[in-house]
């Protein structure tokens, strides 16, 4: 049996509100009707999905099952509206998302040479600390720059553009600042920055990091040290150090889009992306 999206939409904020009255509010629909159409999707698909009590809301494996793929489907929808949408303006256009400071100065250099290419559009930047690969998955932009192995790369492709090492960034007035060079192991115990799309060491967090100059405040104040790209150092704040690393992997730079993209002007800007990283 089909389901349309409507009530797709309705059961999934429902399982994930666990509250009929909190899921109706988020809707913006009254809960009655709301409960009437959760009860038929049961019928029209055989299977209790939520156990209800005058007190709580919960799944059934089936319903556990529904959310999971519900999402999914919901996700896949709204991503190809997008695409749509953006794929008949009468402009055309691309997206580029990425992270501020985040491309080692490359960018300029990517930006020229594509805007030679004869078919060029108008590269729209998009800045964003945590959400860059989301972004292309969900069609609300064409290409990202990433790192790898630090951002996931899950169902993308991309290119490698430039690889860097990796540093400490410290307090200067951090005891391993007084070092020339440190080890991981000697970082295992501080505190450090977790991205929101990123991994960026296992220690315990002080908090969430989802700003670039949130960090460097954080580390001047000596709350947390972080390990980053070594083109860092070019925007450091006061009060903070690098320092190398001598077993830390490497950071490397990539070009990422959405694997089923069949875009010329996405192609044509890896292309550039490439030159422009080759003359680097």
């Amino acid at each position: 049996m089909d389901l349309d999206s409507r009530e797709l939409r309705y059961f999934v904020a429902v399982a994930e509100e666990l509250h009929f009255g909190r899921a109706a509010e988020r809707l913006g629909i009254a809960q009655p009707p709301l409960s009437r159409a959760i009860r038929r999707l049961e019928r029209r698909l055989g299977v209790v999905l939520l156990e209800r009590t005058s007190r709580t809301t919960r799944l059934t494996p089936a319903g556990s099952a529904l959310l999971e793929e519900g999402q999914v489907a919901l996700a896949a929808l709204a991503t190809a509206a997008r695409r749509a949408q953006r794929a008949g303006q009468a402009e055309p256009r691309l997206v580029l998302a990425l992270k501020p400071g985040g491309d080692p100065g490359l960018l300029g250099a990517i930006l020229e040479r594509y805007a030679a290419e004869p078919d060029a559009v108008q590269v729209d930047l998009a800045f964003s600390i945590g959400e860059r690969a989301a972004m292309v998955r969900d069609g609300r932009a064409d290409l990202a720059l990433l790192h790898r192995p630090q951002n996931d790369l899950t169902g993308l492709d991309s290119m490698d553009l430039h690889t860097e090492n990796q540093v400490a960034v410290l307090p200067a007035a951090h005891p391993l600042a007084r070092k020339q060079v440190v080890e991981l192991a000697e970082l295992k115990s501080e505190p450090m920055p977790r991205w929101p799309e990123g991994r960026y060491g296992e220690s315990d967090l002080v908090r969430p990091i989802h700003d670039g100059g949130e960090l460097m405040q954080l580390i001047a104040l000596g709350r947390m040290v972080a390990l980053l790209p070594e083109s860092v150092r070019d925007r450091l704040a006061p009060g903070v150090v690098t320092r190398p690393i001598a077993d830390a992997p490497t950071a490397t730079l990539v070009v990422a889009w959405a694997r089923d993209s069949r875009s010329r002007q996405v192609a044509a800007f890896v292309q550039a992306a490439l030159a422009a990283a080759k003359e680097y």
